[in-house]
């Protein structure tokens, strides 16, 4: 289940919410450095690091589903928020340059369908970011954040989810290494957890991050698809005879003559060998 609107934004407004979001956007810009004339979609909350994307690219979209609720999104000017069903999303085929996945992934009970829609709506060239709870972190265990709810994933399983679902992976990333703790003298010290674990201690991070392109299936043109396909004519040779028999026999009642010159009497049965 997904976690509550409420409790997601009671998060990112609190002093560990708003350090947790500052690392793991540093990640995000890291691995999308330039989203110029593109469009961007968000699915699941991820208004809290689509920010940085306003004003860059062409189009910024969220989608939050309907278990989770939605808020309305940004505090000025439009609205860039829709509540729908992950599993149906109101955008044509081919439509999204980049798909960011945060608070999704692990809280779905529709992974696969909502992996499939992923897909329909990327482009050819698109990519999609999945941000989830890496199992071993500290994270995945702390149930007074988002990150201690629903199902954390590894790396590898992670990458597996991907390929069923006919994605590619790309690159992996880590963040949040620090403990989910409110201390603010760890708050302080973040960027340097950030920096000692993703060199150290990558397999400890609060966040598992992969990048991934789709997967695009080889077609066969339609002639080909249409050719009749050969098969090979076997003839029925009665009797036991061995294979160099039986090549003679078939080659003799192809031409029409038996052994010498003697015509083929087809009231007879073949000779035995």
């Amino acid at each position: 289940m997904y976690t509550d609107i409420v409790d997601l934004r009671e998060f990112y407004e609190s002093g560990l919410g708003q350090t947790a979001q500052r690392m793991i956007r540093r990640r995000i810009r890291n691995i999308w450095p330039d989203v110029r004339n593109q469009i961007v979609l968000g699915i699941g909350y991820t208004t809290p690091y689509l920010r940085p994307f306003i004003g860059e690219a062409d189009r910024v979209a969220a989608v939050m589903p309907a278990s989770q609720g939605v808020s309305f999104w940004p505090a000025e000017g439009p609205g860039m928020v829709a509540l729908g069903d992950e599993a149906d999303l109101p955008f044509g085929d081919n439509t999204i340059d980049r798909v960011l996945l945060v608070h999704g992934l692990e809280g779905t009970e529709q992974l696969r369908p909502m992996m499939r829609e992923i897909w329909r709506v990327l482009a050819g060239g698109g990519r999609v970011l999945a941000v989830v709870p890496n199992r071993r972190g500290l994270w995945a265990r702390a149930d007074w954040t988002p990150f201690g709810h629903g199902f954390p994933y590894s790396s590898s399983q992670l990458k597996q989810v991907l390929r069923d679902t006919m994605f590619v992976p790309e690159r992996t990333r880590h963040a949040l290494f620090m403990p989910p703790l409110r201390s603010r003298v760890l708050q302080k010290s973040a960027p340097a957890w950030e920096e000692v674990g993703g060199r150290w201690f990558k397999a400890f991070a609060g966040v598992t991050m992969i990048e991934a392109s789709k997967q695009i299936f080889a077609g066969v043109s339609r002639r080909a698809a249409h050719q009749p396909v050969k098969r090979r004519l076997i003839v029925p040779l009665p009797g036991g005879a061995a294979p160099a028999a039986r090549i003679t026999v078939l080659r003799n009642t192809i031409t029409g003559t038996m052994t010498g010159n003697d015509p083929v009497d087809s009231s007879q049965p073949y000779p035995r060998t």
